[in-house]
């Protein structure tokens, strides 16, 4: 061979001595059983028409969705996230060959397009459908649906935090300054202006707006440079302008921030909260977002993405959101989503679907430790007919008052508070009485805080998890819900979201959920597992 340069455009000079021979289809070299042609065919059987809305009428749409989708969710069975690994995929792999129908590797712009715009607008609706082609396929029942949740972090820095307490007490150092330093400012350039105790920005805008007149009406020019004196005048106005910008910014970030104690700064939505994966061991919070999801017979039939910290507010408007397109009979959650509110809202008469949740003081009822605590409530005797408590050392606690308080979301809870007046010299005083208080040990009292609903709602889910059928779907529980992260974090090596916002983290999950769902599909055919829907352990009696 000649001597040639090898840095040069084109290469094909040194393919002279071999051929590669491909077919004209490249289907011919995919298996039967692949799992590409398992995503094919089920596509090819849902409704793609849902996309016409997401795009404009003029021009033509730039690349076909169906195709776009298929690529996308190949992408993520196949541990490939990124746009670019996947418009590369697209000119290497003949699965995506396949998937591309003849037609030219998309561009990873295209991809990246599709996935954080157009495809939110249909997710649900999409999800939905591949949920009811399983179902007419006998693969999914609806009778028990399990859900659980897990903290995924995501595309944010994790030093880029914004924490509530933080901003709320800087603002209130800054209007105390404001109320100090401005009442000689405005003596010494002769300005009247009531100053309120915590000044805000509209009170700013109003002197601000109240100097800008006066500097007319007196034909006052602000001094510019160095070796220039500013009036009085100027010198508030620079301040109040100053001050004016803190507040905006703090008013924003507590706008940002809402019900939540922090936010990232890249990404909005973000709310910093603890991850199982610490890889520094040392309880270090991330950026992330709550990922709920709900099972049935192995596959996930819905998702729900929150901001969140702990999962007691998101069952409501997941089971909402389900509610909507599917009837569910009975709902198996675990103890962290136990709560008076959630109990309350599945006993609505209207609310067709049950509800199973382990109380979340369930394990803790099996250890002596719990059981000999004095201090408990639930180790106290109760007298139903005097509505009171006796303590260990055999003393009355009676109702003192009720409290009503509502909750974050407006729901009204109703607590009984009982106490006892006999605690002065009471040997059992330092085990009973626990807890932090301003007053000394010497000068408290035994004081019980009781939501009588929610005690008796506790105690009828506590004989219903007990029993045969709650052991039964407890452990179907722990094997289905937390089956699908093990899969997806372990397996699919998705510990981390691409994209940003709420809606497209929740998109983005979308499309792993349809994955996982079509490789749930394919390892259960190749197992021969396919119509099983609830795993009965050796131990448990059949027929259940």
């Amino acid at each position: 061979m000649q001597n040639k340069q090898l840095t040069q455009e084109d290469y094909r000079i040194f393919d002279a001595e071999y051929q590669v021979c491909l077919p004209m289809e490249v289907e011919v070299k995919i298996p039967k059983n692949s799992p590409v042609r398992m995503l094919h065919a089920i596509f090819e059987r849902m409704n793609w028409n849902i996309f016409t809305a997401c795009y404009s009428r003029l021009g033509r749409i730039e690349y076909s969705p169906r195709i776009l989708t298929k690529l996308l969710v190949y992408g993520y069975m196949c541990r490939i996230y990124s746009s670019r690994a996947i418009e590369r995929a697209c000119n290497e792999n003949i699965n995506f060959m396949f998937l591309l129908e003849g037609r030219k590797a998309p561009d990873h712009n295209t991809i990246a397009r599709f996935r954080s715009k157009y495809f939110p607008m249909v997710k649900e609706r999409l999800m939905e459908e591949l949920v009811k082609i399983l179902m007419e396929l006998g693969e999914i029942s609806l009778a028990n649906v399990f859900i659980d949740g897990t903290k995924i972090e995501a595309n944010a820095n994790r030093y880029t935090f914004v924490w509530k307490k933080r901003v709320l007490k800087d603002k209130a150092k800054l209007q105390e300054k404001i109320k100090k330093e401005l009442s000689e400012l405005l003596k010494g350039a002769e300005v009247e202006y009531h100053i309120p105790e915590e000044p805000e920005v509209h009170d700013l805008k109003k002197l601000r707006k109240k100097l800008g007149r006066k500097k007319e009406d007196a034909g006052i020019e602000f001094a510019h440079g160095a070796g220039r004196r500013k009036s009085p005048l100027q010198k508030v106005w620079e301040k109040v302008n100053e001050w004016l910008e803190k507040l905006k910014k703090y008013a924003k970030d507590l706008h940002i921030c809402g019900e939540r104690n922090s936010y990232s700064k890249t990404d909005h939505d973000a709310t910093f909260m603890r991850m199982k994966e610490d890889h520094m061991r040392n309880g270090q919070l991330k950026p992330g977002y709550n990922v709920n999801v709900a099972t049935a017979s192995e596959y996930i039939i819905g998702t729900y993405v929150s901001a969140d910290r702990t999962d007691t507010k998101t069952l409501i408007p997941f089971a909402e959101g389900l509610g909507k397109s599917f009837d569910i009979g009975r709902y198996i959650v675990d103890a962290g989503y136990e709560s008076e509110e959630n109990y309350c809202y599945f006993e609505q008469p209207w609310i067709k679907s049950k509800l199973l949740v382990k109380p979340s003081n369930h394990e803790q009822k099996k250890h002596k430790k719990y059981r000999t605590d004095i201090s408990r409530r639930e180790n106290m005797a109760y007298d139903p007919e005097e509505d009171a408590y006796t303590c260990a050392n055999g003393k009355l606690l009676h109702t003192d008052h009720i409290r009503h308080t509502k909750s974050s979301s407006g729901f009204a809870i109703e607590t009984t508070v009982y106490t006892c007046s006999e605690c002065q010299g009471c040997p059992l005083k330092e085990k009973c009485i626990k807890g932090n208080s301003k007053l000394p040990l010497e000068e408290r009292n035994k004081a019980l805080y009781v939501s009588k609903r929610f005690a008796q709602q506790r105690e009828r889910m506590e004989i219903s998890v007990n029993s045969a059928l709650g052991k039964f779907l407890r452990v179907n529980r722990s094997i289905q819900a937390e089956g699908v992260f093990a899969m997806t974090k372990e397996d699919m090596h998705f510990r981390r979201f691409l994209l940003r916002s709420t809606v497209k983290v929740d998109a983005e999950w979308t499309v792993l959920s349809m994955a996982y769902n079509i490789l749930k599909l394919f390892y259960k055919y190749r197992s021969g597992r396919l119509g099983t829907h609830l795993v009965v352990p050796e131990s448990f009696p059949q027929g259940l």
